[in-house]
């Protein structure tokens, strides 16, 4: 299996952190390069942002046409839009990414996940499953498929472990009910969740950002 393509930003020439951040159905990983200047993080906190381009593939909601998916999206129905084992080959390639940052020097517990939409559904799934204990994970206008296999497969070593979680409340794509239903579970198995929902549709907005810079200075201590 090859390495995902990946687009990268460093905050510091020597970053200290990493985060891999998943881009939404149809965009690709140049989607939240522009967001690391707005986030307005400080000199001291180093962070390799990470954005992988998702593979080309033919979308079966969208009358298959071709375009970059983290997954096969089948159906708005929240109970069939993918196919779990659609959605765990993805996960091991997000691992291959993972892999490589912890062969390169970086701890896992210094590494976060990130998605937007589809994106957030994989970060969700591979973070909460990943076997060595990670920063965080930041799940931005998604859903949790599959939830009674996540939480039955979960690595113990993510237990408690910190996450953002923040939906729109008019979003047309991915209903805040999702955001409604995943994030009390995620409360229920011990996770410290950061929940915020915001009178938007199925974006990101200035308060949002600046959530999410304030989320990542409190689980990205900074060194000096």
């Amino acid at each position: 299996m090859s390495l995902l393509a990946f687009e990268t930003v460093l905050t510091t020439p020597n970053p200290e952190y990493t985060i891999i951040w998943l881009h939404g159905l149809g965009a690709d990983g140049h989607d939240f390069v522009s967001l690391v200047p707005e986030l307005q993080l400080p000199s001291k906190l180093g962070i390799k942002f990470i954005f992988p381009h998702a593979p080309v593939r033919a979308v079966t909601l969208n009358n298959g046409m071709q375009m970059r998916a983290w997954y096969d999206l089948l159906s708005l129905d929240r109970g069939k839009t993918a196919d779990e084992t659609d959605v765990l080959k993805t996960v091991t390639q997000i691992y291959a990414l993972i892999d490589q940052e912890i062969g390169s020097g970086r701890a896992a517990d210094k590494i976060i996940l990130a998605g937007f939409s589809q994106g957030g559904v994989i970060a969700l799934h591979a973070g909460l499953r990943y076997p060595k204990r990670l920063a965080g994970i930041m799940a931005l206008s998604t859903y949790l498929p599959f939830e009674e296999n996540v939480f039955k497969q979960m690595s113990n070593t993510q237990k408690g472990l910190d996450i953002f979680a923040a939906h729109g409340a008019h979003d047309p794509v991915i209903p805040v009910l999702s955001w409604q239903d995943y994030v009390p579970k995620l409360k229920a198995q011990g996770f410290v969740v950061d929940a915020y929902e915001y009178p938007m549709e199925h974006s990101l907005c200035m308060e949002e950002i600046k959530a999410i810079s304030k989320w990542l200075q409190k689980v990205f201590t900074p060194v000096g």
